[in-house]
């Protein structure tokens, strides 16, 4: 089973999460930060991974630091899970509609680490700040060693907005992930 699992102790979180590439949907997640589950439970749901996450932060000051290092916990247990990513299809894109809003989000696992996020997203869905969206993505995407690339197509309520992108990304690490063949998916020879 390709999984990776990584600790982080530092002195504003502390982390423990288990990922498995090839699982159910099954989720068992406590950041600390409800908005931020609620997207955890999304991805592992419609990426088909299993997911555990634990995480104690210093949500008393706000929620930046337990949500950044999730995405970097989640970006190291993604590479860690693939090893030499043998056999992997590598790219994929997406365009999930959530009512008002579409998100499309494209994925390279090239080992070139990037994130281009088209539209900033300001506002609050509850107490979390939706900036942070992007600062996890950025967090996932250099740990994971992925170029991603997200857009918003059409934009409206934050939460929809939020939650299309979390399944675009989702549906993207399903594709990107699937083993189809044997060899290294690259001209190089090494990912």
């Amino acid at each position: 089973m390709r999984q990776g699992v990584i600790s982080r102790d530092t002195r504003e979180t502390k982390i423990y999460l288990k990922l498995e590439l090839d699982g159910e949907g099954l989720c068992a997640v406590d950041t600390g930060v409800g908005f931020l589950n609620h997207m955890l439970e999304l991805f592992a749901v419609h990426a088909r991974v299993d997911l555990t996450v634990r995480c104690e932060g210093d949500t008393d000051v706000d929620f930046h630091h337990s949500v950044e290092d999730v995405g970097i916990c989640l970006g190291q247990a993604f590479r860690a899970a693939l090893g030499d990513k043998r056999g992997i299809a590598r790219f994929a894109d997406r365009i999930v509609p959530m009512d008002d809003v579409a998100a499309l989000v494209a994925l390279d696992i090239g080992g070139r680490p990037y994130l281009n996020f088209e539209k900033k997203m300001n506002g609050k869905m509850g107490a979390f700040d939706a900036e942070l969206i992007e600062e996890f993505l950025r967090a996932f995407a250099f740990n994971a060693g992925v170029n991603l690339y997200v857009d918003l197509l059409h934009e409206g309520n934050l939460h929809h907005e939020a939650e299309a992108i979390f399944k675009a990304l989702a549906k993207c690490v399903q594709d990107a992930v699937r083993v189809t063949g044997d060899a290294v998916p690259s001209s190089k020879g090494v990912l």
